[in-house]
């Protein structure tokens, strides 16, 4: 394991074992740690410039949180992505996104439709430089300016609790070859059914959207060793 984690930017306002966490957090989301990958405490603290006892802490922290595992007489791994995970996730995020979307239709109005546009021409741009960190945030964008746009704050709140499993999965699948072009598209037909206050056409686009990614993903995990294929 390289060196990849950056040194910690201490915050007056937060403690270091929370600054460590998300930063450890932000790391296997966005798969700078992988699946798998042991996690050794001596040289995550070197990398980012702190001493060993909050990255014990972040680890432990990981674990209550189902990023770690802990193996005995092994150590502490980042968890894995079972096709179990992946089925619970996206079914749930299929009908939420689709209820989103649909109510979003009938709600949205003409300046989160401009917005949704330049997201859209961000990302089209980040294609062609092949910025996966900026894809990755510019479908998050997106995501959330449908949410918002649904005006339901209930539905809100319970998307925004699936966040991080989202954002996991999110940062994998974008980053398989052409998987970015075609989301970009079936972004561009959504919008175009909002446009038209389409709510039928919308929830049908998202859900469909949703079951696409969710089916890369599962291509990903056919080529990958599960989770709990782990040596123990």
């Amino acid at each position: 394991m390289g060196k990849r984690l950056l040194p910690v930017i201490l915050d007056g306002y937060k403690p270091l074992r929370e600054i460590v966490f998300e930063s450890m957090r932000d790391a296997i989301l966005s798969g700078v740690l992988e699946p798998g990958e042991r996690l050794m405490e001596i040289q995550l603290a070197e990398e980012m410039g702190v001493s060993r006892t909050p990255v014990r802490e972040a680890i432990r922290k990981l674990e209550l949180e189902n990023f770690v595992v802990m193996i005995p007489r092994k150590g502490a791994y980042v968890a894995g992505v079972s096709s179990k995970d992946v089925a619970d996730v996206f079914e749930i995020r299929s009908a939420l996104e689709g209820l989103a979307a649909g109510l979003a239709a009938e709600r949205i109005t003409e300046d989160e439709l401009e917005q949704m546009e330049r997201v859209l021409f961000y990302r089209a741009n980040a294609e062609g430089e092949m910025d996966l960190d900026q894809i990755v945030k510019s479908d998050t964008d997106f995501h959330a300016l449908v949410y918002s746009a649904s005006r339901n704050e209930r539905l809100i709140q319970i998307l925004a609790n699936l966040r991080e499993q989202i954002q996991r999965f999110r940062a994998t699948s974008l980053a398989v070859p052409g998987r970015n072009k075609l989301a970009l598209e079936e972004h561009r037909m959504i919008v175009e059914a909002l446009r038209k206050h389409d709510s039928e056409e919308a929830q049908s686009l998202a859900m469909a959207h949703i079951v696409t990614a969710e089916n890369v993903m599962f291509d990903v995990l056919s080529i990958k060793t599960e989770p709990d294929k782990v040596d123990k």
